[in-house]
Protein backbone atom coordinates (compact mmCIF):
# COMPACT_ATOMS: atom_id res chain seq x y z
CA UNK A 1 0.00 0.00 0.00
CA UNK A 2 1.39 3.05 -1.19
CA UNK A 3 0.48 7.02 -1.20
CA UNK A 4 -0.45 9.19 2.07
CA UNK A 5 -3.25 8.07 3.97
CA UNK A 6 -4.94 11.00 5.56
CA UNK A 7 -6.25 11.32 9.37
CA UNK A 8 -9.64 12.24 10.60
CA UNK A 9 -10.33 13.14 14.16
CA UNK A 10 -12.60 10.74 16.24
CA UNK A 11 -15.16 12.15 18.95
CA UNK A 12 -16.44 10.51 21.85
CA UNK A 13 -18.73 8.05 21.44
CA UNK A 14 -20.59 8.45 24.29
CA UNK A 15 -21.07 11.91 24.74
CA UNK A 16 -20.37 13.49 20.81
CA UNK A 17 -17.36 15.46 21.88
CA UNK A 18 -14.55 16.15 19.88
CA UNK A 19 -11.37 16.91 21.26
CA UNK A 20 -12.31 17.56 24.70
CA UNK A 21 -9.82 14.91 25.80
CA UNK A 22 -6.77 14.70 27.23
CA UNK A 23 -3.65 12.61 25.35
CA UNK A 24 -2.94 9.34 27.17
CA UNK A 25 -0.32 7.72 24.89
CA UNK A 26 1.26 9.68 21.94
CA UNK A 27 0.88 7.87 18.36
CA UNK A 28 3.90 5.65 17.37
CA UNK A 29 2.84 4.65 13.93
CA UNK A 30 2.83 6.25 10.46
CA UNK A 31 -0.67 5.57 8.49
CA UNK A 32 1.11 4.65 5.74
CA UNK A 33 2.76 2.31 7.55
CA UNK A 34 -0.91 0.70 7.86
CA UNK A 35 -1.39 -3.25 5.38
CA UNK A 36 -3.44 -5.56 5.37
CA UNK A 37 -1.52 -8.29 7.63
CA UNK A 38 -1.45 -5.41 10.70
CA UNK A 39 -5.29 -5.59 10.48
CA UNK A 40 -5.65 -9.33 10.90
CA UNK A 41 -7.27 -11.46 13.41
CA UNK A 42 -5.00 -12.17 16.31
CA UNK A 43 -1.55 -10.79 15.22
CA UNK A 44 1.77 -10.75 17.04
CA UNK A 45 1.76 -8.00 19.43
CA UNK A 46 3.75 -5.13 18.32
CA UNK A 47 3.00 -2.48 20.43
CA UNK A 48 1.94 0.05 17.28
CA UNK A 49 -0.87 2.74 17.88
CA UNK A 50 -2.87 5.74 17.04
CA UNK A 51 -2.51 8.74 19.44
CA UNK A 52 -4.83 7.14 22.12
CA UNK A 53 -7.26 10.36 24.27
CA UNK A 54 -9.11 9.35 27.17
CA UNK A 55 -12.44 11.96 26.94
CA UNK A 56 -12.44 14.59 30.29
CA UNK A 57 -16.53 13.93 30.41
CA UNK A 58 -16.86 10.23 30.20
CA UNK A 59 -13.58 8.62 30.71
CA UNK A 60 -13.61 6.75 27.24
CA UNK A 61 -10.43 6.14 25.73
CA UNK A 62 -10.19 6.17 22.09
CA UNK A 63 -7.89 6.74 18.86
CA UNK A 64 -7.44 10.13 17.91
CA UNK A 65 -7.10 11.01 15.25
CA UNK A 66 -7.56 7.59 12.59
CA UNK A 67 -7.57 6.63 9.19
CA UNK A 68 -10.85 7.46 7.57
CA UNK A 69 -13.79 4.44 7.94
CA UNK A 70 -13.53 3.38 4.06
CA UNK A 71 -10.04 3.43 4.22
CA UNK A 72 -10.37 0.66 7.37
CA UNK A 73 -13.00 -1.15 5.42
CA UNK A 74 -10.63 -1.63 3.12
CA UNK A 75 -7.84 -3.21 5.19
CA UNK A 76 -10.56 -5.40 7.09
CA UNK A 77 -11.57 -6.96 3.80
CA UNK A 78 -8.29 -7.54 2.92
CA UNK A 79 -7.47 -9.26 6.33
CA UNK A 80 -6.51 -12.76 7.68
CA UNK A 81 -7.72 -14.96 9.93
CA UNK A 82 -5.83 -17.15 12.30
CA UNK A 83 -7.53 -20.19 13.41
CA UNK A 84 -5.62 -21.52 15.72
CA UNK A 85 -7.25 -20.60 18.76
CA UNK A 86 -11.13 -21.20 17.26
CA UNK A 87 -11.65 -24.61 19.36
CA UNK A 88 -10.64 -22.37 22.78
CA UNK A 89 -12.61 -19.25 21.46
CA UNK A 90 -15.85 -21.50 20.37
CA UNK A 91 -15.75 -22.88 24.03
CA UNK A 92 -15.21 -19.31 25.34
CA UNK A 93 -17.51 -17.22 23.60
CA UNK A 94 -20.50 -20.22 23.68
CA UNK A 95 -20.44 -20.41 27.22
CA UNK A 96 -21.22 -16.55 27.72
CA UNK A 97 -23.94 -17.56 24.99
CA UNK A 98 -25.51 -19.49 27.63
CA UNK A 99 -26.29 -16.85 30.15
CA UNK A 100 -28.42 -15.36 27.84
CA UNK A 101 -31.27 -18.31 28.84
CA UNK A 102 -31.82 -16.44 31.79
CA UNK A 103 -32.53 -13.49 29.95
CA UNK A 104 -35.68 -15.18 28.18
CA UNK A 105 -33.28 -15.41 24.49
CA UNK A 106 -35.47 -16.26 21.78
CA UNK A 107 -33.71 -18.50 19.92
CA UNK A 108 -35.22 -17.89 16.23
CA UNK A 109 -32.58 -15.43 14.84
CA UNK A 110 -29.15 -14.83 15.77
CA UNK A 111 -27.21 -12.19 14.15
CA UNK A 112 -23.40 -11.75 14.66
CA UNK A 113 -20.87 -8.68 13.83
CA UNK A 114 -17.46 -9.69 12.82
CA UNK A 115 -18.33 -13.57 12.47
CA UNK A 116 -14.98 -14.10 11.10
CA UNK A 117 -14.59 -17.76 9.70
CA UNK A 118 -18.15 -18.37 12.03
CA UNK A 119 -16.96 -20.80 14.24
CA UNK A 120 -19.19 -19.06 16.82
CA UNK A 121 -22.38 -19.09 14.65
CA UNK A 122 -21.57 -23.08 14.29
CA UNK A 123 -21.57 -23.09 17.48
CA UNK A 124 -24.66 -20.75 18.30
CA UNK A 125 -26.75 -23.39 16.10
CA UNK A 126 -25.11 -26.19 18.24
CA UNK A 127 -27.38 -24.26 20.82
CA UNK A 128 -30.61 -24.31 19.27
CA UNK A 129 -30.47 -21.17 17.38
CA UNK A 130 -32.72 -21.63 14.53
CA UNK A 131 -31.18 -19.30 11.99
CA UNK A 132 -27.51 -17.75 12.22
CA UNK A 133 -26.44 -14.98 10.10
CA UNK A 134 -23.16 -13.16 10.19
CA UNK A 135 -21.45 -9.86 8.94
CA UNK A 136 -17.89 -10.20 8.68
CA UNK A 137 -15.74 -7.55 6.35
CA UNK A 138 -12.83 -10.22 5.46
CA UNK A 139 -13.38 -11.91 2.34
CA UNK A 140 -11.29 -14.58 2.99
CA UNK A 141 -12.40 -15.78 6.33
CA UNK A 142 -16.11 -15.28 4.91
CA UNK A 143 -15.16 -17.82 2.44
CA UNK A 144 -14.41 -20.06 4.91
CA UNK A 145 -17.48 -19.39 6.43
CA UNK A 146 -19.35 -20.51 3.86
CA UNK A 147 -18.10 -23.99 4.03
CA UNK A 148 -20.07 -24.22 7.61
CA UNK A 149 -23.55 -25.68 7.02
CA UNK A 150 -26.43 -23.59 7.75
CA UNK A 151 -24.64 -20.46 8.90
CA UNK A 152 -25.08 -17.30 6.45
CA UNK A 153 -22.25 -14.84 5.79
CA UNK A 154 -22.67 -10.82 4.75
CA UNK A 155 -19.60 -9.99 2.96
CA UNK A 156 -19.61 -6.40 4.44
CA UNK A 157 -19.71 -4.07 7.75
CA UNK A 158 -22.65 -3.75 9.72
CA UNK A 159 -24.27 -0.26 8.47
CA UNK A 160 -27.74 0.92 8.07
CA UNK A 161 -30.00 -0.99 5.75
CA UNK A 162 -27.67 -3.78 5.63
CA UNK A 163 -31.04 -5.78 7.44
CA UNK A 164 -34.92 -5.35 7.89
CA UNK A 165 -36.47 -3.88 11.31
CA UNK A 166 -36.62 -6.48 13.58
CA UNK A 167 -34.99 -9.15 12.30
CA UNK A 168 -33.15 -10.91 14.80
CA UNK A 169 -33.80 -11.77 18.15
CA UNK A 170 -30.01 -11.37 19.44
CA UNK A 171 -27.23 -9.49 18.34
CA UNK A 172 -23.54 -10.41 19.02
CA UNK A 173 -20.32 -8.74 19.15
CA UNK A 174 -17.09 -10.70 19.96
CA UNK A 175 -14.20 -8.59 19.75
CA UNK A 176 -15.42 -6.41 17.62
CA UNK A 177 -16.76 -3.48 19.63
CA UNK A 178 -13.41 -1.70 20.03
CA UNK A 179 -12.57 -2.07 16.59
CA UNK A 180 -15.68 -0.14 15.02
CA UNK A 181 -15.09 4.00 14.11
CA UNK A 182 -18.48 4.73 14.75
CA UNK A 183 -19.95 2.26 17.55
CA UNK A 184 -23.04 4.53 18.72
CA UNK A 185 -24.68 4.72 14.66
CA UNK A 186 -23.69 0.27 15.03
CA UNK A 187 -25.22 0.19 18.19
CA UNK A 188 -28.25 2.64 17.04
CA UNK A 189 -28.31 0.22 13.51
CA UNK A 190 -28.44 -2.77 15.91
CA UNK A 191 -31.22 -1.63 17.85
CA UNK A 192 -33.21 -1.04 14.99
CA UNK A 193 -32.79 -4.97 13.57
CA UNK A 194 -33.34 -6.30 17.32
CA UNK A 195 -37.12 -7.71 17.77
CA UNK A 196 -38.62 -5.64 20.56
CA UNK A 197 -37.25 -7.25 24.14
CA UNK A 198 -33.92 -8.82 21.67
CA UNK A 199 -30.65 -9.16 23.53
CA UNK A 200 -27.38 -7.72 22.23
CA UNK A 201 -24.51 -9.68 24.32
CA UNK A 202 -21.02 -7.80 23.45
CA UNK A 203 -17.25 -9.29 24.59
CA UNK A 204 -14.56 -7.09 24.31
CA UNK A 205 -11.22 -5.70 26.20
CA UNK A 206 -11.58 -4.55 29.76
CA UNK A 207 -9.06 -1.24 30.77
CA UNK A 208 -9.97 -1.60 34.30
CA UNK A 209 -8.53 -5.35 33.88
CA UNK A 210 -5.44 -5.78 36.07
CA UNK A 211 -3.59 -6.67 32.96
CA UNK A 212 -4.22 -3.71 31.41
CA UNK A 213 -3.56 -1.42 34.40
CA UNK A 214 -0.34 -2.73 35.06
CA UNK A 215 1.45 -3.03 31.48
CA UNK A 216 -0.31 0.42 30.66
CA UNK A 217 1.15 1.28 26.84
CA UNK A 218 2.35 -2.47 26.98
CA UNK A 219 -0.88 -4.19 27.30
CA UNK A 220 -1.85 -5.47 24.01
CA UNK A 221 -5.09 -3.83 23.99
CA UNK A 222 -3.47 -0.68 23.25
CA UNK A 223 -3.45 -1.03 19.52
CA UNK A 224 -4.00 -0.19 16.14
CA UNK A 225 -7.14 -1.64 15.07
CA UNK A 226 -8.97 -0.25 18.45
CA UNK A 227 -10.42 2.75 18.35
CA UNK A 228 -12.24 2.61 21.20
CA UNK A 229 -11.21 0.76 24.65
CA UNK A 230 -13.75 0.40 27.39
CA UNK A 231 -14.26 -0.77 31.28
CA UNK A 232 -17.65 -2.01 32.51
CA UNK A 233 -18.53 2.07 33.82
CA UNK A 234 -18.33 3.49 30.27
CA UNK A 235 -19.49 -0.19 28.44
CA UNK A 236 -22.63 0.35 30.35
CA UNK A 237 -22.47 4.21 29.81
CA UNK A 238 -22.16 3.36 26.00
CA UNK A 239 -25.52 1.25 25.75
CA UNK A 240 -27.40 3.17 27.91
CA UNK A 241 -26.38 6.24 26.09
CA UNK A 242 -28.14 4.35 22.16
CA UNK A 243 -31.55 3.54 24.11
CA UNK A 244 -30.90 -0.33 25.44
CA UNK A 245 -31.61 -1.55 29.40
CA UNK A 246 -27.96 -2.81 30.57
CA UNK A 247 -28.69 -6.57 32.00
CA UNK A 248 -25.41 -7.22 33.20
CA UNK A 249 -21.67 -6.30 32.72
CA UNK A 250 -18.31 -7.50 34.31
CA UNK A 251 -15.39 -9.69 33.79
CA UNK A 252 -14.98 -13.14 31.94
CA UNK A 253 -12.66 -15.98 31.92
CA UNK A 254 -11.17 -16.78 28.69
CA UNK A 255 -9.93 -20.92 27.87
CA UNK A 256 -6.90 -20.23 25.76
CA UNK A 257 -3.70 -22.44 25.19
CA UNK A 258 -0.67 -21.85 27.04
CA UNK A 259 1.01 -21.35 23.69
CA UNK A 260 -0.91 -18.06 22.45
CA UNK A 261 -1.16 -16.97 26.41
CA UNK A 262 2.88 -16.39 25.53
CA UNK A 263 1.73 -15.21 22.08
CA UNK A 264 -0.01 -12.28 23.87
CA UNK A 265 2.74 -11.68 27.40
CA UNK A 266 5.09 -8.97 25.95
CA UNK A 267 8.25 -9.95 26.80
CA UNK A 268 11.01 -8.87 24.76
CA UNK A 269 12.16 -10.91 21.65
CA UNK A 270 14.60 -13.17 22.84
CA UNK A 271 13.03 -13.76 25.83
CA UNK A 272 9.77 -15.05 24.39
CA UNK A 273 11.64 -17.03 21.96
CA UNK A 274 13.02 -18.90 24.93
CA UNK A 275 9.98 -19.15 26.47
CA UNK A 276 8.46 -20.88 23.31
CA UNK A 277 10.99 -23.01 23.10
CA UNK A 278 10.98 -24.61 26.67
CA UNK A 279 7.45 -24.67 27.31
CA UNK A 280 6.30 -25.57 23.79
CA UNK A 281 5.97 -29.46 24.84
CA UNK A 282 3.11 -28.17 26.73
CA UNK A 283 2.08 -25.52 24.80
CA UNK A 284 -1.27 -26.82 24.05
CA UNK A 285 -2.15 -27.05 27.79
CA UNK A 286 -5.44 -25.07 28.26
CA UNK A 287 -6.24 -22.93 30.72
CA UNK A 288 -9.35 -20.95 32.10
CA UNK A 289 -8.21 -17.56 32.83
CA UNK A 290 -9.07 -14.15 33.59
CA UNK A 291 -7.57 -12.38 30.22
CA UNK A 292 -8.85 -8.92 30.81
CA UNK A 293 -12.23 -8.90 28.81
CA UNK A 294 -15.56 -7.98 30.01
CA UNK A 295 -18.78 -9.06 28.78
CA UNK A 296 -22.37 -6.65 28.63
CA UNK A 297 -25.66 -8.04 27.99
CA UNK A 298 -28.51 -5.54 27.28
CA UNK A 299 -32.03 -5.69 25.88
CA UNK A 300 -33.93 -3.51 23.46
CA UNK A 301 -37.05 -1.93 25.43
CA UNK A 302 -40.02 -3.78 24.59
CA UNK A 303 -41.88 -0.75 24.08
CA UNK A 304 -39.28 1.02 21.55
Amino acid sequence: MTGRVPLVPTRCAICGSEGKADEVYAANVEPDMLDDAVFSARRPPDGIHFRMVRCRTCGLLRSDPIVPAEHLARLYAGSHFDESEVPNLRRTYGRVLTELDQYGARKDALLELGSGTGFFLAEARANGYRRTVGVEPSLEAAARADRIAGVETVRDVMRDGLFTPDSFDVVCIFQTLDHLPDPASVLDECRRVLRPGGLVLAFNHDTAAPSARLLGERSPIVDVEHTYLYDPRTMRRLFESRGYEVCAVGSVRNLISLRYLIHLVPLPGPLKALARTLLEPIGGLRLWVPLGNLRLIARRPEGA
